[in-house]
Protein backbone atom coordinates (compact mmCIF):
# COMPACT_ATOMS: atom_id res chain seq x y z
CA UNK A 1 0.00 0.00 0.00
CA UNK A 2 2.93 2.21 1.13
CA UNK A 3 4.47 1.46 -2.40
CA UNK A 4 1.67 2.37 -4.45
CA UNK A 5 1.33 5.81 -2.44
CA UNK A 6 4.90 6.53 -3.21
CA UNK A 7 4.44 6.16 -6.77
CA UNK A 8 0.91 8.07 -6.99
CA UNK A 9 1.76 9.95 -10.33
CA UNK A 10 -0.30 13.37 -9.48
CA UNK A 11 1.67 14.44 -6.46
CA UNK A 12 4.95 14.27 -8.62
CA UNK A 13 3.68 16.65 -11.30
CA UNK A 14 2.39 18.85 -9.16
CA UNK A 15 3.37 22.56 -9.42
CA UNK A 16 6.09 23.04 -6.55
CA UNK A 17 3.52 25.30 -4.16
CA UNK A 18 1.47 22.06 -3.77
CA UNK A 19 4.39 20.27 -3.12
CA UNK A 20 5.30 22.31 -0.69
CA UNK A 21 1.97 22.89 0.46
CA UNK A 22 1.57 18.50 0.49
CA UNK A 23 4.71 18.03 2.79
CA UNK A 24 3.78 20.92 5.20
CA UNK A 25 0.38 19.13 5.66
CA UNK A 26 2.52 16.01 6.08
CA UNK A 27 4.85 17.38 8.62
CA UNK A 28 1.89 18.70 10.43
CA UNK A 29 0.24 15.18 10.91
CA UNK A 30 3.14 13.67 11.49
CA UNK A 31 3.84 16.16 14.55
CA UNK A 32 0.85 15.66 15.99
CA UNK A 33 1.04 11.94 15.59
CA UNK A 34 4.32 11.18 16.83
CA UNK A 35 5.83 14.11 18.90
CA UNK A 36 8.64 16.57 17.80
CA UNK A 37 10.77 13.49 18.86
CA UNK A 38 9.79 11.55 16.45
CA UNK A 39 9.30 13.63 13.05
CA UNK A 40 11.89 13.18 10.61
CA UNK A 41 12.62 13.78 7.04
CA UNK A 42 12.30 9.87 6.24
CA UNK A 43 8.77 9.80 8.86
CA UNK A 44 7.68 13.32 6.78
CA UNK A 45 8.35 11.22 3.50
CA UNK A 46 6.62 8.33 4.05
CA UNK A 47 3.45 10.25 5.15
CA UNK A 48 3.67 12.04 1.81
CA UNK A 49 4.42 9.63 0.08
CA UNK A 50 7.36 10.66 -1.86
CA UNK A 51 10.82 10.24 -1.59
CA UNK A 52 13.08 11.90 1.09
CA UNK A 53 15.48 13.42 -1.55
CA UNK A 54 12.68 15.01 -2.65
CA UNK A 55 11.51 16.55 0.50
CA UNK A 56 15.44 17.95 1.09
CA UNK A 57 14.58 19.32 -2.60
CA UNK A 58 12.14 21.96 -0.80
CA UNK A 59 13.58 22.50 2.30
CA UNK A 60 16.87 22.54 3.60
CA UNK A 61 16.37 20.18 6.32
CA UNK A 62 13.67 19.38 9.08
CA UNK A 63 14.28 22.34 11.54
CA UNK A 64 13.00 24.48 7.96
CA UNK A 65 10.47 22.27 7.24
CA UNK A 66 8.93 22.63 10.79
CA UNK A 67 9.32 26.09 10.84
CA UNK A 68 7.22 26.38 7.55
CA UNK A 69 4.55 24.00 9.37
CA UNK A 70 4.56 26.35 12.30
CA UNK A 71 3.85 29.04 10.23
CA UNK A 72 1.12 27.35 8.45
CA UNK A 73 -0.50 25.82 11.56
CA UNK A 74 -0.86 29.63 12.37
CA UNK A 75 -1.90 31.10 9.07
CA UNK A 76 -5.03 27.96 9.54
CA UNK A 77 -5.78 29.69 13.00
CA UNK A 78 -5.48 33.03 12.20
CA UNK A 79 -7.95 32.86 8.85
CA UNK A 80 -10.56 30.77 11.41
CA UNK A 81 -10.33 33.68 13.01
CA UNK A 82 -10.50 36.06 10.41
CA UNK A 83 -13.48 34.05 9.20
CA UNK A 84 -15.34 34.42 12.24
CA UNK A 85 -14.56 38.36 12.12
CA UNK A 86 -16.05 38.69 9.19
CA UNK A 87 -18.85 37.07 9.76
CA UNK A 88 -19.57 39.25 12.91
CA UNK A 89 -19.91 42.43 10.96
CA UNK A 90 -19.01 45.74 11.99
CA UNK A 91 -20.86 46.42 15.63
CA UNK A 92 -17.27 46.46 18.04
CA UNK A 93 -18.45 43.66 20.54
CA UNK A 94 -20.00 41.51 18.14
CA UNK A 95 -16.50 41.37 16.79
CA UNK A 96 -14.81 40.80 19.57
CA UNK A 97 -17.08 37.96 20.97
CA UNK A 98 -16.47 36.71 17.48
CA UNK A 99 -12.80 36.90 17.98
CA UNK A 100 -12.81 34.98 21.37
CA UNK A 101 -15.29 32.12 20.58
CA UNK A 102 -13.65 31.32 17.26
CA UNK A 103 -11.04 29.49 19.17
CA UNK A 104 -13.89 27.15 20.48
CA UNK A 105 -14.76 25.90 17.39
CA UNK A 106 -13.63 23.80 14.57
CA UNK A 107 -10.78 23.58 12.93
CA UNK A 108 -9.31 25.75 15.89
CA UNK A 109 -11.35 23.55 18.79
CA UNK A 110 -9.19 20.24 17.69
CA UNK A 111 -7.28 17.57 19.15
CA UNK A 112 -5.41 16.77 16.37
CA UNK A 113 -4.91 20.79 16.24
CA UNK A 114 -3.57 20.25 20.17
CA UNK A 115 -1.46 17.69 19.05
CA UNK A 116 0.55 19.40 16.64
CA UNK A 117 0.92 22.48 18.68
CA UNK A 118 2.02 20.24 21.87
CA UNK A 119 4.82 19.14 19.23
CA UNK A 120 5.71 23.07 18.59
CA UNK A 121 5.75 23.82 21.90
CA UNK A 122 8.21 21.23 23.16
CA UNK A 123 10.30 23.47 20.68
CA UNK A 124 10.07 26.41 22.21
CA UNK A 125 13.08 26.39 24.48
CA UNK A 126 15.21 24.01 22.14
CA UNK A 127 14.87 26.08 19.36
CA UNK A 128 15.30 29.49 19.09
CA UNK A 129 13.31 30.05 15.75
CA UNK A 130 10.44 28.51 17.21
CA UNK A 131 10.51 30.38 20.25
CA UNK A 132 10.88 33.68 18.10
CA UNK A 133 7.59 32.45 16.18
CA UNK A 134 6.11 31.53 19.28
CA UNK A 135 6.15 34.82 20.53
CA UNK A 136 5.57 36.56 17.33
CA UNK A 137 2.09 34.72 17.39
CA UNK A 138 1.34 35.90 20.63
CA UNK A 139 2.67 39.25 20.74
CA UNK A 140 0.27 39.51 16.76
CA UNK A 141 -3.04 37.41 18.75
CA UNK A 142 -2.96 40.18 21.79
CA UNK A 143 -2.12 42.88 19.30
CA UNK A 144 -5.77 42.11 17.68
CA UNK A 145 -7.64 41.63 20.68
CA UNK A 146 -6.57 44.73 22.34
CA UNK A 147 -7.40 46.61 19.26
CA UNK A 148 -11.01 44.79 19.73
CA UNK A 149 -11.22 45.96 22.95
CA UNK A 150 -9.94 49.50 22.14
CA UNK A 151 -13.33 49.85 19.58
CA UNK A 152 -15.10 48.57 22.79
CA UNK A 153 -14.18 51.71 24.37
CA UNK A 154 -11.29 50.30 26.46
CA UNK A 155 -9.37 52.93 27.74
CA UNK A 156 -5.48 52.29 26.43
CA UNK A 157 -3.80 51.93 29.94
CA UNK A 158 -6.21 48.80 30.59
CA UNK A 159 -6.26 47.06 27.16
CA UNK A 160 -2.45 45.49 27.52
CA UNK A 161 -3.06 43.37 30.48
CA UNK A 162 -6.77 42.84 29.52
CA UNK A 163 -5.37 41.38 26.74
CA UNK A 164 -3.27 39.07 28.76
CA UNK A 165 -5.71 37.85 30.94
CA UNK A 166 -8.64 37.14 28.28
CA UNK A 167 -5.68 34.92 26.33
CA UNK A 168 -4.91 33.53 29.17
CA UNK A 169 -8.36 32.17 29.51
CA UNK A 170 -9.23 31.57 25.70
CA UNK A 171 -5.78 28.98 25.87
CA UNK A 172 -6.90 27.47 29.18
CA UNK A 173 -10.36 26.63 27.94
CA UNK A 174 -9.39 25.72 24.35
CA UNK A 175 -7.12 23.13 26.06
CA UNK A 176 -9.52 21.74 27.95
CA UNK A 177 -11.72 21.71 25.54
CA UNK A 178 -9.58 19.88 22.82
CA UNK A 179 -8.51 17.22 25.84
CA UNK A 180 -11.95 17.13 27.31
CA UNK A 181 -14.70 17.65 24.75
CA UNK A 182 -17.27 16.18 26.88
CA UNK A 183 -16.88 17.90 30.19
CA UNK A 184 -17.88 20.91 28.34
CA UNK A 185 -19.51 22.67 25.03
CA UNK A 186 -17.95 25.23 22.94
CA UNK A 187 -21.18 27.14 23.71
CA UNK A 188 -20.69 26.67 27.54
CA UNK A 189 -16.51 27.91 26.28
CA UNK A 190 -18.01 31.13 24.52
CA UNK A 191 -20.33 31.84 27.75
CA UNK A 192 -17.48 31.86 30.18
CA UNK A 193 -15.38 34.04 28.19
CA UNK A 194 -17.92 36.98 27.39
CA UNK A 195 -18.70 36.90 31.00
CA UNK A 196 -15.75 37.83 32.04
CA UNK A 197 -15.14 40.30 29.25
CA UNK A 198 -18.55 41.73 30.62
CA UNK A 199 -16.21 42.44 33.79
CA UNK A 200 -13.53 43.82 31.83
CA UNK A 201 -15.39 46.18 30.14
Amino acid sequence: MAAQVTATPAFTRAEPDARRHSLIEATARVLAREGAAGTSVRAIAVEAGVSPGLVGHYFSGIDALVAATYAHVEGQVSRAIDAALGEAGNDPRARLNAFVTASFRAPVASGELLATWIAFWSLVRSRSDIARQHDEQYAAFRARLEALLGDCGMEAVHRRRAAIAITALIDGLWLELCLSPEAFSAKEAGAIARSAIDALL
